[in-house]
């Protein structure tokens, strides 16, 4: 990854580090406005806590296309939703999560208790096996017969350190696995907010050449229907929609490819084809993406692609959509894993095609 400078490197770090769970992203939407403010013209924010950042062509372009690039902040995560007798934590889910996955995990919760600053450090309790009912033990728990022990000796003690509806994530960090695999919870989709940052930042360094209006997007909400980018979208309405995910990388055992195709972990960002992405974008970015030597590796999505590019492409009247994805794998643990390279490249081609536009370009259906 060596087309990327080392404090932008250090800031996915950062993202991937600061607890996001959806509904309660404000903490990674600081850092991410932070950023990206040197490199552009302004920034702001709805609501909700949708953030954005614009940069403007330097040269007069008559009627310049506005492209913005989307990716979503927030993460999966727990939600305190029940403290029993002796002090333990009962949670819901906020967004997908296998429970399976989860027992024996750290959980770092976001008190709102008055005088309560520091985070609330919990387990998922996990019966030793040596004490295991060994008639029952065997089944798949569901997330509300999981308890987490935050080391309260009853309710009343658990309760002066946290309330019902306070916010938790699993208590990893990323890590590096050689130069160019990374290991981090959150990959979904802390990878798409600093593509939409990093392409920002790199077009800002050719803004010459730039003749289109740039907005990058950090959406909440993601995680829990795709809620920010719904809200923006209208309001937005790009001429251009470039939308970063995360996409499963599917060459690890126990995949079958008949069903999920194939798409290899490094082997370059996953390009989604199907009703909802637009053809004369998709097109676009494959041939930028050949002449740039950026591999792709070309997904079918028939219909709905699961991202907030579902919620964006409707909206006024259809707004030209596509979607690259960064390939991962393990989805939804603590241990996604990807490759650095497939992300800088995603940055590249979306950096690519913003400066490959013409004046006042525009992308209609060819009837």
């Amino acid at each position: 990854m060596t087309d990327v400078h080392e404090d932008r490197l250090r800031f996915l770090f950062e993202l991937l580090a600061t607890p996001t769970p959806s509904g309660f992203e404000h903490e990674g939407q600081r850092r991410w406005l932070a950023s990206v403010a040197p490199a552009a013209d302004r920034t702001w924010h709805d609501a909700y806590g949708n953030c954005f950042a614009e940069l403007l062509p330097r040269r007069a372009v008559e009627r310049p296309a506005t492209v913005a690039v989307f990716g979503h902040i927030d993460e999966i995560g727990l939600m305190a939703a029940h403290i029993d007798e002796r002090g333990f934590v009962y949670c819901k889910a906020i967004g997908g999560i296998d429970p399976a996955t989860i027992v024996g995990k750290r959980i770092s919760f976001r008190s709102s208790v008055d005088g309560v600053d520091e985070p609330v450090l919990g387990v998922v309790g996990a019966t030793a096996t040596h004490l295991q009912d060994k008639t029952v033990e065997g089944k798949v728990r569901k997330l509300h017969e999981l308890f987490i022990d935050i080391g309260a000796p009853d309710r009343g003690a658990a309760e002066r350190r946290l309330r019902i509806g306070d916010p938790g994530v699993f208590a990893e960090g990323p890590q590096r696995i050689g130069a160019d695999l990374l290991v981090a919870r959150a990959l979904d989709n802390r990878a798409g907010a600093w593509v939409a940052a990093e392409t920002l930042a790199r077009v800002s360094e050719r803004r010459d050449e730039l003749r289109c209006r740039l907005v990058a997007v950090s959406t909440v909400q993601e995680e829990v229907g795709l809620v920010g980018a719904e809200m923006l979208a209208e309001g937005l309405r790009p001429d251009v929609a470039l939308v970063t995910d995360v996409g499963h990388a599917t060459d690890s055992p126990g995949i079958s490819n008949a069903q999920h195709g194939m798409v290899r972990l490094a082997g370059g960002p996953r390009i989604a084809v199907g009703a909802t992405l637009h053809p004369a974008i998709v097109a676009r970015l494959e041939a930028i993406a050949a002449r740039t030597g950026i591999p792709l590796q070309r997904f079918a999505v028939p219909g709905k692609t699961g991202t907030d590019t579902d919620a964006i492409f409707r909206r006024g009247g259809g707004i030209p959509s596509a979607l690259v994805s960064l390939p991962i794998r393990y989805m939804h643990t603590t241990v996604e894993m990807t490759s650095l390279a497939d992300l800088d490249r995603i940055a590249a081609l979306f950096t690519a095609f913003a400066l490959d536009l013409a004046d006042g370009e525009r992308f209609v259906a060819q009837i």
